[in-house]
């Protein structure tokens, strides 16, 4: 694991800032030695995320960061996930600053930095790369859907959500670490930038692959999870919602890899779509009989070696403690089973152990 700084100005800790959020919280492929937001210098990243300090140390800017880190970071990360395709021009001006001190730039936007000529040209002569996470493989490499998703003879479980940036693949990283804790063989499908930035071996980033491709990149990469791994069971990240009017990636999931079950993240206590305030929340309820209805439609889910699945295809409901007390989570989980019949717990909280049991009741007797 080598050394990267995470570059979040004006947005760690918040929406915006989901990629330097999980990277800060979980990375199997770089040790995150700082994150640059000159709004919370001087703090603790895991003290401002989640109230724990992790020794990450936030800082004003990439000049003070690498004055005070002792040991050589090869990494600049950008951590910013804004809702639109171009990046400010002083982001742009911290890119230049990082590649000058000799730093690789991993960068998940869908304004591709390895075709600006100049910067190129400008990390050519640093020696360092730029590694475009979002950037789509050629139409050769691209893989149309073939029903190969038919062999895979283990359970699925998708993480699903009500709406965007609300913790699908947070949950689903807990899930799957979770599920190796307790012994069960688990490989994590990553479908978006910031779980392939964090080291998964398999995913794809989902919303820069052209719509005909789709099922057909999410089916490749849980197959090729499956035939390289034997895995006992294979988590895959959701995208954005079923009911969501804005994205498609979670229908792209639901026909690209059959999930046999799905885990439902929701935040309970926000009112509208995030980067849409004027188009009203969704609600739980309507999302899990999404997910019940293409289900059945696609006739998903409905066993697997013989043993069948909850009545909806939902197993557990993880809940986004955004705007929450910790009384108010609490109140909201006994609220959930009691009307829903099926586990629900706040991952960050209190971890995905009862997603686990429920798992193994159902999928691994």
């Amino acid at each position: 694991m080598e050394n990267a700084i995470v570059y979040c100005e004006g947005a760690f800790g918040t929406l915006d800032g989901k990629t330097a959020n999980g990277l800060v919280r979980y990375s199997e492929k770089h040790k995150i030695v700082g994150v640059i937001d000159s709004t919370k210098e001087g703090k603790d990243a895991g003290e401002v995320l989640d109230g724990v300090p992790n020794g990450i140390k936030i800082y004003g800017s990439l000049e003070e960061a690498l004055k005070e880190i002792k040991e050589p970071v090869k990494y600049f990360i950008y951590g910013v996930a804004p809702n639109s395709p171009f990046l400010p021009r002083k982001h742009m001006k911290v890119i230049r600053e990082a590649i000058r001190n000799k730093m690789n730039i991993i960068i998940g936007m869908m304004n591709y930095l390895s075709e600006n000529p100049e910067l190129v040209k400008e990390a050519k002569a640093n020696g360092v790369k730029i590694f475009d996470i979002r950037k789509p493989p050629s139409m050769r490499k691209l893989h149309i859907f073939s029903n190969k998703i038919a062999t895979v003879d283990v359970p699925i479980i998708a993480v699903l959500g009500t709406d965007t940036a609300v913790g699908k693949r947070t949950t689903a990283i807990i899930l799957h670490n979770a599920l190796k804790n307790a012994g069960i063989k688990s490989v994590f499908v990553a479908t978006g930038q910031t779980g392939i930035m964090q080291g998964a071996k398999y995913g794809v980033a989902l919303d820069a692959i052209p719509g005909d491709f789709l099922p057909g990149e999410v089916e490749h990469a849980v197959v090729s999870a499956y035939e390289n791994e034997h895995p006992e069971i294979i988590v895959v990240e959701g995208q954005s919602a079923l009911g969501h009017p804005a994205f498609i990636g979670s229908f792209a999931i639901m026909k690209g890899a059959r999930p046999d079950g799905v885990i439902l993240v929701h935040a309970p206590a926000r009112k509208t779509y995030c980067d849409y305030p004027d188009i009203p929340m969704t609600t739980l309820e309507r999302e899990i009989n999404l997910v019940e209805t293409i289900s059945d439609a696609l006739v998903f889910g409905i066993s697997i070696n013989g043993k069948k699945l909850s009545k909806r295809g939902v197993l557990g409901i993880a809940i986004n403690h955004e705007n929450m007390s910790r009384e108010d989570v609490e109140k909201k989980i006994k609220e959930y089973e009691r009307k829903f019949g099926i586990p629900a717990t706040d991952p960050l909280y209190f971890g995905a152990d009862k997603f686990v049991t429920k798992i193994k009741e159902v999928f691994l007797r």
